[in-house]
């Protein structure tokens, strides 16, 4: 009886052992391109960080892929399943044919600030000067476009100087160190540099200019291949926005936005979050109104994109479906969110 009770033990200590790894073998691997570190990408890095991909069954790898053309050729060539980017990087891929699907856009308009050294402050003294971007033609370029454009600057009239640096935080930085005179960054970014003393030329917050900040993209061949992937994807995408959203995380969110962006005073951090809080929606339907915008400024610098039909980068079937059956809502009241 004795033997009995110790073999039966054992079994049991077998399968306890081997079912954490079964569970772990059963996860589906996806790899997440992100162009660029901003606050936008606090709600994804929260969904790793909080094991919101675990729950639907997804082991996911997030790679920065600096540079927003790389990161849409990778997902043309099937490197990478899903992209973490702006629209306007798909809007000028379709220019010269391969489409790419926006799943969902959660940021709708812009929220970011035109920030110049201390010494310059008004726009007019920006002519002839050096602004920060990340990419000719990328999401950051179109943001200091609109910004220009809502001050009453033009590139070439105003003979102003666009110098690729890098991500948002290199742009930042440069701005810091002199190498630049003025750039166009997000909230906790903005918030960091104007505690230095930095120049508010513009706050485009109250402006609502519409846009695709930050968008969920994925190729077609993925999306017929592997629906039931991009939905979950997409159900991970909702909870993390509500996660986000929730004031019960506040903390959490708080932490991950300094550490993540690498901010150390922590009023920074807290006017970070509340940012944050203004620029995500928490239903993340794509925005046509956005990418027309960003249709209307890249002609000027590639005609081809005129010719683009905006309405065909966009395939919000699943996202309006997670809203249609409630999941949405279910969602954001489980974290106490109305």
């Amino acid at each position: 009886m004795l033997l009995v009770r110790v073999f039966l033990t054992l079994i049991v200590v077998v399968i306890c052992s081997v079912l954490p790894l079964a569970s772990a073998a059963a996860q589906t691997k996806i790899t997440i391109g992100v162009a660029a570190m901003s606050p936008r990408t606090i709600p994804l890095l929260l969904a790793q960080e909080q094991g919101l991909f675990a729950k639907q069954g997804l082991d996911a790898r997030i790679v920065l892929i600096k540079g927003a053309p790389i990161l849409v050729a990778s997902l043309i060539s099937g490197d990478l399943e899903i992209g973490y980017t702006g629209g306007t990087p798909v809007l000028g891929a379709a220019a010269s044919g391969p489409h790419l699907k926006i799943l969902a856009s959660i940021s709708s308009k812009l929220t970011h600030m035109m920030l110049a050294h201390p010494n310059l402050k008004t726009a007019e003294q920006l002519r002839g000067k050096r602004f920060g971007i990340q990419s000719l033609g990328g999401t950051n370029w179109m943001h200091t476009i609109l910004a220009l454009e809502y001050v009453g600057l033009d590139v070439k009239r105003d003979n102003l100087n666009l110098l690729m640096i890098g991500d948002s935080v290199v742009i930042g930085q440069s701005l810091e160190a002199g190498r630049v005179d003025a750039v166009v960054l997000d909230g906790v970014l903005a918030r960091r540099l104007i505690s230095k003393g930095f120049s508010v030329i513009a706050d485009l917050a109250p402006v609502n200019i519409p846009m695709v900040n930050q968008a969920l993209v994925a190729s077609p061949d993925f999306l017929q291949k592997r629906p039931e992937l991009a939905e979950r994807i997409l159900m991970v995408l909702v909870d993390s926005l509500a996660y986000t959203l929730a004031p019960m995380n506040k903390s959490v969110v708080v932490r991950t936005i300094m550490r993540r962006l690498k901010i150390d005073d922590a009023k920074v951090g807290e006017d970070g979050y509340q940012d944050l809080m203004t620029s995500i929606d928490r239903k993340p339907f794509p925005s046509l109104e956005g990418l027309r915008n960003i249709r209307r400024l890249m002609a000027t610098q590639n005609p081809k994109t005129a010719n683009v039909k905006v309405e065909d980068l966009i395939d919000s079937r699943i996202i309006r479906k997670l809203d249609e059956n409630g999941y949405m809502d279910k969602v954001a009241a489980g974290y106490g969110l109305k």
